[in-house]
């Protein structure tokens, strides 16, 4: 999840062997992250992510252990579908020391304790997907969507495609991730910068369906029972497993969608079955921030952190909008989940 945000270099201080480095970078001389005893067999990581029962959550999780499977690091997978049980899992992770502790954060205020914790511990903390509280983002590394841009492309999306059926006003939903993480507040934030600068084009609705699909359809089944096909012009589902559902929603209320005249929805988090139904024109759009790119690019920075290869202190996804005029370029990469 997402010009994003100014990412504050500083120095994560470590201990048990880990200790992490200022290195310049090209002329920018920004800071670097490095282990002190490089290679990673026999190092161990508290993973401290997304559950499986998430399906970004699952294929990231997937991804992620087989792209490290080989490189001898230990995983302790403490992953959790609920934000008071992570915080439990990220202490428990802090008492047993590991090498280092990865976290997608589902509340980050309720995570900053325990980064807090880990830093007093010396043990470092790499955070990814979405960014940690202000309050402790010099504590951290990161690996980092660009949220606030996948939250712009979704309303370029749903601009596009209402001024395409040649409507002079819209009225919008919102079906959201979790508010309580960033992740969600920074897609938002570009989402509504964007639907800004065309008043014209209202949201009506803005509901948190907590990255959960049966929760998006059935949310999305009470608005338009509550406003009506008349009544709803265009839909965002944060990801496309949640923008699906408001497909079919709108289909058994027996509303249009798609097409010269019917609902225009973009989702995000691109999947599969999100290409294969902006393909057909039940969907107008999708984002990137597929979770099999941003897996493989963490695996990538924990590899090179322990080598000693001094990454970047935080690393951003490149992110990208998709729509029917450029799905062709990432088909591929928005297929393997």
């Amino acid at each position: 999840m997402f010009g994003f945000r100014s990412l504050r270099a500083g120095l994560v201080t470590g201990a048990l062997g880990i200790a992490l480095t200022v290195a310049g970078c090209g002329g920018g001389g920004s800071t670097g992250a490095t282990a002190t005893k490089t290679g990673t067999q026999g190092k161990t990581i508290a993973f401290v992510g997304y559950g499986d029962a998430s399906p970004w959550g699952a294929a990231y999780n997937k991804t992620f252990k087989a792209e490290l499977a080989s490189s001898g690091i230990k995983i302790n997978d403490l992953t959790s579908m609920d934000a008071g049980t992570q915080v439990q899992n990220f202490n428990q992770a802090v008492s047993q020391k590991p090498g280092l502790i990865v976290a997608a954060l589902w509340d980050t205020t309720a995570t900053v304790v325990p980064i807090q914790k880990a830093k007093q511990a010396g043990v470092p903390v790499l955070v990814v997907d979405g960014r940690p509280d202000p309050s402790v983002e010099a504590d951290v590394m990161s690996v980092l969507s660009d949220n606030e841009k996948l939250g712009e492309f979704a309303a370029q999306n749903i601009v596009e495609g209402l001024k395409a059926q040649g409507r002079e006003s819209g009225k919008v939903i919102v079906l959201s991730g979790t508010k309580a993480m960033l992740v969600t507040q920074d897609r938002m934030k570009g989402f509504g910068k964007v639907m800004a600068a065309s008043p014209q084009y209202q949201v009506i609705e803005d509901q948190d369906t907590n990255w959960d699909p049966t929760a998006s359809g059935k949310v999305a089944q009470q608005l338009f029972a509550k406003h009506g096909c008349d009544g709803i012009q265009a839909a965002y589902g944060m990801a496309d497993y949640m923008a699906l559902p408001i497909v079919q929603a709108a289909k058994q209320a027996g509303c249009k969608v798609g097409g010269t005249d019917g609902l225009v929805v973009t989702g995000g988090n691109c999947f599969k079955a999100g290409i294969t139904a902006i393909k057909s024109g039940e969907m107008y759009g999708t984002a990137t921030e597929d979770p099999i790119t941003i897996a493989k690019q963490t695996a990538d920075y924990i590899k090179r952190y322990f080598e000693g290869a001094n990454p970047p202190k935080s690393e951003l996804v490149k992110e990208d909008r998709v729509t029917k005029a450029t799905i062709a370029q990432f088909e591929e990469q928005c297929s393997q989940a």
